[in-house]
């Protein structure tokens, strides 16, 4: 759970973080929550790779690799079960746990600290992951436990969810931030793991039915950032009846990531995105008479 965030929705906020994600995104900047369950991180400028974790796993989870002529972890994610013994006999304190259990008391509790500040800015809290329509359960009893004390409600969600669950949850919130990958759905079945019709359907159902939805579009080099594919997100943006759009430059803030979980990570090195780079292709939004923004 974070405190006082600005870009997740209006005012300040705090962003409560749910693991479990149904997409696979190859650039991916939280794959520390594509998992529904804790699990262990490894921080490899503290390891002295002194191999006592790998000994004492009472699972036989842990492993080390050598890649480039480095020495880096390797989690079984099948044998781990996030038992912590490894994190706490870590000599150097290389590792930690990713992922909690809480009870929706425990998470209203944290996030009604701040309502102060959510009055004075019209703020509140954010749901995000991962992707919290995986727990739809826990979201609508969180929710619904928000709105009673008067506190506003925020989601970003992939909107990759059956209808039914999509529906019940957006019913309870006042916000939702919904992404757009690809507007070619075999394009973002290659990318992502899944097609976008359902994405695609949710979306227009939550414009149609008068939800406040801002869509915003993460720009990745060689996926989505020809005039061709801007041109497609237009199209895209009209199908669904949306106006407006959030464009978000690719960035390399969870790159690190990778390494300390164990995973190999495709985009490693690729520059980041930044606005300047990105005017040619907002400008063909807003060619299409389309409200386009960073």
């Amino acid at each position: 759970m974070q405190k006082f965030s600005l870009n997740d929705g209006p005012g300040i906020r705090t962003v409560v973080f749910f693991k479990g994600c149904p997409l696979r995104c190859r650039w991916c900047s939280n794959p520390e929550s594509q998992l529904r369950k804790p699990q262990i991180q490894w921080e490899p400028r503290s390891c002295i790779h002194c191999h006592h974790c790998e000994e004492l796993c009472p699972r036989s989870a842990i492993s080390f690799i050598e890649t480039s002529g480095k020495e880096r972890i390797r989690i079984d994610e099948g044998r781990c079960n996030a038992c912590g013994r490894c994190v706490i006999e870590c000599p150097k304190g290389a590792l930690s746990c990713r992922g909690v259990w809480r009870s929706v008391d425990d998470v209203l509790q944290f996030v009604a600290q701040d309502k102060v500040f959510y009055e004075e800015s019209g703020g509140g809290l954010t749901l995000s992951g991962g992707e919290p329509l995986l727990w739809p359960e826990f979201c609508c009893a969180l929710l619904g436990a928000a709105s009673a004390q008067g506190i506003d409600s925020c989601i970003e969600t992939t909107a990759y969810a059956d209808p039914q669950v999509f529906r019940r949850v957006a019913s309870c919130l006042d916000h939702m931030f919904i992404d757009m990958k690809q507007a070619n759905s075999s394009y973002h079945r290659a990318a992502t793991g899944v097609s976008n019709e359902l994405i695609k359907a949710n979306t227009s159902w939550a414009i149609s039915s008068g939800k406040d939805v801002t869509l915003r579009l993460p720009v990745i080099p060689g996926f989505n950032d020809s005039r061709e594919d801007a041109e497609a997100f237009c199209g895209y943006l009209k199908d669904v009846g949306a106006t407006r759009v959030q464009i978000l430059p690719f960035h390399q803030y969870g790159e690190a990531k990778y390494e300390e979980l164990g995973y190999d990570y495709e985009l490693a090195g690729m520059r980041s995105l930044h606005a300047e780079d990105l005017s040619d292709f907002q400008r063909i939004f807003i060619e299409h008479k389309l409200d386009a923004y960073f």
